[in-house]
């Protein structure tokens, strides 16, 4: 072979079409592209942004500016209307959390719950019971209200000093109540219509009264 010739059979530095379309496939089913493609909610999130980014184009002409921004407020506020109706207003963090212990019991009722509990032990002449389920409709009721918050273990003495600091007029009120509570639940002695009206009262003479400060934790 000559100096500057070419060999008769090399290889030709292009591949013919058909050649170039396997090379193309092959290359395609590697599975790195696969990875690399966006995903089905990708492609959804993408559509949802290109449709608000085009309501709310400035280079829209004419009237349709204006009007494309009032019809992405009116979607936004359906949305967020249809969440409310849905999942509701959330609720505060001290309504929300409901402790399962109260004054050494397992009790997960609201405070109607244990009112009217307690009006029907009441009427069966049950007062042991019904003095010990309105006394913790009491403090599930401060709960409630974010007022004073008694944490599990907190005692029925300790709850009153906190809702005395709260609402300074109840607090001989409160003290006695806390101590029938006790007599009752611990000390074993018999309760009284007398007794479980005077906790009633004070009750509710507190689901009226707004607290001169919050106490949190009891």
């Amino acid at each position: 072979m000559t100096p500057g010739t070419v060999p008769a059979q090399s290889a030709p530095l292009l591949p013919d079409p058909d050649d170039a379309r396997d090379l193309v496939r092959r290359e395609l089913e590697d599975p790195v592209y696969d990875a690399a493609e966006p995903t089905l909610l990708d492609r959804a999130a993408r559509a949802v942004g290109d449709f608000f980014a085009q309501l709310l184009n400035p280079d829209l002409s004419g009237a349709w500016g204006p009007a494309a921004a009032v019809v992405a407020t009116v979607v936004v506020v359906a949305v967020l209307g249809a969440a409310l109706l849905i999942w509701g207003r959330p609720r505060s963090s001290a309504r929300s959390r409901r402790p399962a212990e109260l004054f050494g019991a397992d009790e997960r009722r609201s405070a109607a719950m244990l009112r009217a509990d307690a009006a029907a032990a009441a009427a069966r002449g049950n007062w042991d019971g019904a003095i010990a389920l309105r006394f913790r409709a009491l403090a599930r009721g401060l709960a409630e209200r974010a007022i004073v918050d008694p944490s599990p273990g907190t005692t029925a003495q300790a709850f009153a000093r906190a809702a005395a600091r709260t609402f300074p007029p109840s607090a001989p009120d409160l003290a006695r109540a806390a101590t029938t509570f006790d007599d009752v639940r611990y000390l074993r002695r018999p309760g009284t219509r007398e007794l479980y009206e005077e906790i009633a009262r004070l009750d509710d003479v507190l689901v009226h009264t707004r607290p001169a400060t919050a106490e949190v934790g009891g």
